[in-house]
């Protein structure tokens, strides 16, 4: 395994390591960073047989990131985030807008090379509108996680959901989601694309 890989594993287990530290609730800690060990040890299992691109690599290990510093805190008591909403009026603490942006940003990334690389579409323009309905799929599904874990365990409940008192937050987090993917589909197309191409070149 190349050098490089090696130091996304070694920022993940370093972050994964901080965040276990004394989080603000354990059992709120295992839901929100349970999902980044899942999904770690995927990609590890499927690694030999299907490598994504640096980009996406990168991406992903910066949404981890995110969710590991949410896991910490809960979402609604990010401290730079307490700062933000003091500092600008704000009625609330918006770390998990970030959040809910990379669970949009990040699987339209993902969707887009899985999509690409395994000719699941033969026509390019199909791309976009199934990137995007891919990732609000990912998003609902994750809201409805939520509101499984808060019918099953009132204890976590109110700081696993986040919504401090907004009454529209299960549709503002999907709205983030679905803006998240449009701009990864706007901004960093062409790059992946680049990507991509060595990656199959390389084989």
């Amino acid at each position: 395994m190349k050098k490089k890989y090696w130091v996304y594993l070694i920022i993940f287990f370093a972050v994964a390591l901080w965040s276990g530290i004394n989080p603000y609730e354990t059992g709120l800690w295992f839901l929100e960073a349970g999902m980044c060990l899942v999904g770690v040890a995927i990609l590890a299992l499927t690694f030999k047989r299907f490598k994504f691109t640096d980009l996406t690599y990168t991406f992903i290990l910066i949404h981890i990131i995110i969710l590991f510093i949410g896991a910490h805190y809960s979402y609604a008591k990010v401290p730079l985030f307490d700062w933000i909403r003091d500092v600008f009026d704000q009625s609330r603490n918006n770390y998990d807008k970030v959040g809910h942006f990379a669970q949009g940003f990040v699987p339209a990334m993902i969707a887009r090379e899985l999509l690409i690389r395994l000719d699941v579409v033969k026509k390019r323009s199909w791309l976009p509108f199934l990137v995007v309905s891919i990732c609000l799929a990912i998003s609902a599904f994750y809201e409805l996680i939520e509101w499984w874990v808060a019918v099953l365990s009132n204890d976590v409940a109110d700081d696993f959901l986040g919504t401090q008192g907004y009454v529209w937050d299960t549709q503002s987090d999907m709205f983030c989601a679905m803006i998240g993917a449009i701009c990864m589909l706007i901004f960093f197309s062409k790059l992946q694309d680049k990507q991509i191409q060595q990656r199959l070149s390389d084989r």
